[in-house]
């Protein structure tokens, strides 16, 4: 019964209705005696947390620690992009025609992915790439690079799955579900963050105080429960590492490539 509970509020459903319900669940002091289970069952690792397991009050708090200081390194190269959670990589390559490839079988446009923003016309020959967070993973995510953050938008929708079978066999769930995106602009041109939300109602959530200027590393939001990353580089942007692929497990912090100057 325990872990068929547990597995349902990780699974991410469709229906809002159970998605509110456990929702408030995870965020209710009952939830709290699953901590331990729900640690075991995903392999946790919890010398990485910041707080021993005994001190968070639920079990949304616990899925959104923070670490212990020092445990991701952030590549501090001016060039450098990093990714902005701990993730599987499930989609990368070049934006052609404005139209996303072969994510899972699905192709997108970046029209749709960014809700037909006027800033859509920057990214139509740029790069992507789509970073999947399982339960495991640590969930919050970090800005990929230094700069000003130029524009937010929250873009309501659907709470469909974001997983492997979410993505192979529902209709373009990327782009049609809750979605933030955030928009930081640098030397090397604007990097889109768009943070695809899942299971809950509003399960994407901004750090507080909100900034402007950004450090790369810096806390920018993170997922109650699992989701999606999907980055966008301006056309001739950005130049990929040369094992960057479908299937690479990466770490916040790390280097996913190199930004270009103008």
């Amino acid at each position: 019964m325990t872990k068929w509970l547990l597995r349902s509020m990780t699974e991410l459903s469709s229906r809002k209705w159970i998605s509110q319900l456990t929702g408030r669940f995870a965020q209710s002091s009952a939830s709290r005696r699953f901590i331990p289970k729900f640690a075991s069952m995903y392999g946790i690792r919890l010398e990485e947390a910041e707080k021993a397991l005994h001190d968070y009050r639920t079990l949304n708090e616990f899925f959104t620690r923070r670490l212990k200081e020092g445990m991701r390194t952030v590549d501090t190269a001016i060039e450098a992009l990093v990714s902005p959670v701990d993730a599987l990589i499930t989609g990368a390559g070049p934006i052609e025609a404005g139209t996303i490839l072969n994510v899972k079988g699905q192709d997108y446009t970046v029209d749709e992915l960014l809700n037909r923003s006027p800033r859509t016309e920057s990214y139509k020959d740029g790069y992507y790439i789509v970073l999947y967070l399982s339960p495991t993973d640590y969930h919050r995510i970090h800005t990929p690079v230094s700069g000003t953050i130029v524009e937010r938008e929250h873009i309501p929708g659907k709470v469909y799955p974001v997983n492997d079978f979410g993505l192979r066999h529902m209709k373009r769930v990327l782009s049609r579900n809750e979605r933030l995106i955030t928009y930081i602009r640098n030397g090397a041109g604007e990097t889109a963050v768009v943070k695809v939300g899942a299971m809950n109602v509003s399960s994407i959530k901004y750090v507080e105080p909100r900034k402007d200027q950004v450090e790369k590393g810096d806390e920018l939001a993170y997922f109650e429960f699992g989701s999606t990353v999907v980055l966008l580089m301006e056309d001739d942007s950005f130049i990929p590492r040369s094992d960057l692929a479908v299937g690479l497990k990466v770490r916040m912090g790390e280097r996913l490539g190199v930004l270009v100057e103008d």
